[in-house]
Order: C-alpha cells, then sequence, then structure tokens
C-alpha cells in the first residue's frame, strides 16, 4: 500500500513479566517472562507492516545492544533507519498481572546531543522529500538530552516537509507538539484532560474537549478511553467507538494498535465507521495478549462485528463529514 515512516527517539528493550498478582516488598513468582525489542514506534511499525505498509523505523538506538532491534526489523520486513549512538538501549521492565493491571518501571533512555538530534531532523527531512511517505508518526518519550522545545522543532521540520504528521507522545513533550499542530494528536483521557484544562467527567465534557483539540487545527483528534472505546473529530464529522468486550491480559500496544489502524483507514480512504471499527476491534484484539493488535487472528471478524460505532454530530471546523 503506502509507505509510512515512524520515529522513535526513546527506544527500549521490553522485559514483559506475567504474573498472577504483584505483592510489593515479598518473592513474586512469574508465570512467564520475554525481553524483546519493543518501545511505541515498534509497535506502530509492526501493526502497519501487518496491514500492508512499508515502513522505515528511524529515531535512535544504543550501539551497543541493537542486534534485538535488528533482528525484529528484518523479521518484520521494517526498514531500519534508526541512528546509532554510543552506549545502550535502555531497558523497561513491563509487570503485567492476572487482573489486568500492568505496571511500568522505564529506564530513562540514552542521551541525545543537540547534534544527534540535528543529524536525525536532517536525515528525515531528506527522507520525506526523496520518498513523500503517506505520514510521519512521531511517537513515545523523549531521552535525555531532547527537550519538548526540541521535539516541536522536529515536528515543524517534519511539517515544512508537506508530509501529514501524526504524534503520540505525553506530558510536556505532548503540550509542545500541539502547539505546533500535528495532522494528528491521540491522547488518553488524562492527557487531554490536562491539555484542556479540567476534568473530563462525563461523555459531553470528553466530545466537548476532542472538539476542542480539532478546532484548534489538530485534523485528526483522537481521544483513546481505554475499554471505554475511542472518540474521534476530524473533517469526517464525530465519531464514537465502543469496543468488544474481551478478556484482558495485558495492555501494553493498545494505544498504539489503535493509532497505527486508525492511521492505516485514513491512507486507504476508508469510510470513517470502517476505519475506527477496525482500529478499535484491532486495539480490543491486541489487549488479549502480549503484543499489538493481530488483523489475521482468527475471530476478529467476530471482533469487528462486536465492535460499535455511532455517530456524535458534526466537527464544528474543518469542512464537511
Amino acid at each position: 500500500m503506502a509507505h509510512v515512516l515512524v520515529v522513535t527517539l526513546n527506544p527500549a528493550l521490553d522485559l514483559s513479566i506475567q504474573l498472577p498478582r504483584l505483592e510489593p516488598g515479598a518473592v513474586n513468582r512469574t508465570r512467564s517472562s520475554h525481553l524483546a525489542a519493543a518501545g511505541k514506534g515498534l509497535n506502530v511499525a509492526q501493526v502497519l507492516v501487518s496491514l500492508g505498509h512499508r515502513v522505515t523505523l528511524s529515531g535512535f538506538l544504543g550501539a551497543d545492544n541493537d542486534t534485538a532491534f535488528v533482528q525484529a526489523c528484518r523479521r518484520d520486513g521494517i526498514e531500519d533507519a534508526s541512528l546509532r549512538l554510543p552506549g545502550e538501549t535502555r531497558i523497561n521492565a513491563k509487570l503485567a498481572e492476572d487482573d489486568g493491571r500492568v505496571t511500568d518501571i522505564n529506564g530513562p533512555g540514552i542521551e541525545v546531543s543537540e547534534a544527534a538530534l540535528a543529524e536525525l531532523t536532517a536525515d528525515l527531512v531528506a527522507r520525506c522529500k526523496a520518498t513523500s511517505p503517506a505520514a510521519v508518526v512521531v511517537t513515545g518519550s523523549l531521552p535525555p538530552g531532547a527537550t519538548p522545545e526540541a521535539l516541536a522543532a522536529l515536528i515543524r521540520a517534519l511539517k515544512a516537509s508537506g508530509v501529514p504528521v501524526w504524534i503520540d507522545t505525553s506530558g510536556p513533550a505532548l503540550t509542545a507538539a500541539l502547539a505546533v499542530l500535528p495532522d494528528a494528536a491521540k491522547p488518553n483521557e488524562q492527557e487531554l484532560a490536562d491539555w484542556a484544562g479540567g476534568p473530563l467527567t462525563d461523555p459531553a465534557a470528553q466530545l466537548d474537549a476532542v472538539r476542542r483539540l480539532h478546532a484548534s487545527g489538530v485534523e485528526e483528534a483522537i481521544l483513546s478511553l481505554g475499554g471505554d472505546g475511542v472518540l474521534w473529530v476530524s473533517r469526517r464529522g464525530e465519531w464514537r467507538a465502543t469496543p468488544p468486550r474481551v478478556e484482558v491480559r495485558n495492555t501494553v500496544g493498545a494505544g498504539d494498535t489503535l493509532l497505527a489502524a486508525l492511521l492505516h483507514g485514513v491512507i486507504a480512504d476508508q469510510s470513517p465507521q470502517e476505519a475506527l471499527r477496525q482500529a478499535t476491534a484491532l486495539a480490543a484484539e491486541a489487549v488479549r495478549h502480549i503484543g499489538v493488535g493481530n488483523p489475521h487472528a482468527g475471530d476478529f471478524q467476530e471482533l469487528l462485528q462486536q465492535t460499535s460505532v455511532s455517530r456524535c454530530g458534526e466537527a464544528r471546523v474543518g469542512g464537511n463529514a
């Protein structure tokens, strides 16, 4: 299908641990553990590839322990264009309990210099001009040395190349990113509440905040509500999706799955109902296991049928739905 450039500034090796229940201060016995290349960027790239797209993954990697990432990209058919820096990529521990609760213990990441950021920015802009990808996805946290202002400058440079920019980050990085108006953003409820300046106490408040985000200039305003579904406001209208009920095993990767699948729907020019239904169902498929959603799961058609999508109304800006 299309070519997508995915950028992850602070990737990680994920140590995923499944256990019945975490007992702090005690000896805990695990059911399983798995160490693998991970991070939001790799998650997004894997979903996009599974949906038929050609993906280039860029960002920063520690040169001393990049083998898992090299192998993951080769296995999944992802072009590896990450800039190698001296040192090691961080290791994050993710403790998943039987009740669905996940505890993340994340490392800070490898130190990034201004020179490295400038080199990466120049390379990304050159790739955009040379290959005209359908979109650039900038996702994940910021490593030490990369400021929110630096992220905003990167997004501004990518936008200037004429390629749509989708972002998924949090905290001050999200605030800085939203200030330069990316084409799409996917905050969760707390992140959007922080941006909106107050709690989103009911569905009406949630919809109003997403409308405001869209009205500010973010074309694809997406609110992820976990098990309560998704709100999406764009020029296509205002839509709410409710996912099917599934057994939640691990929520890590569900948000990345949602973002990637919705981007797929936009690139493929699907109807908003079809795009949001597929993205929501695929995110629900993801929470049933460790990893991202699998569009080839045997019961995926059933999950699609069990996913409800309804129209909330007309978007206030951005043209006709």
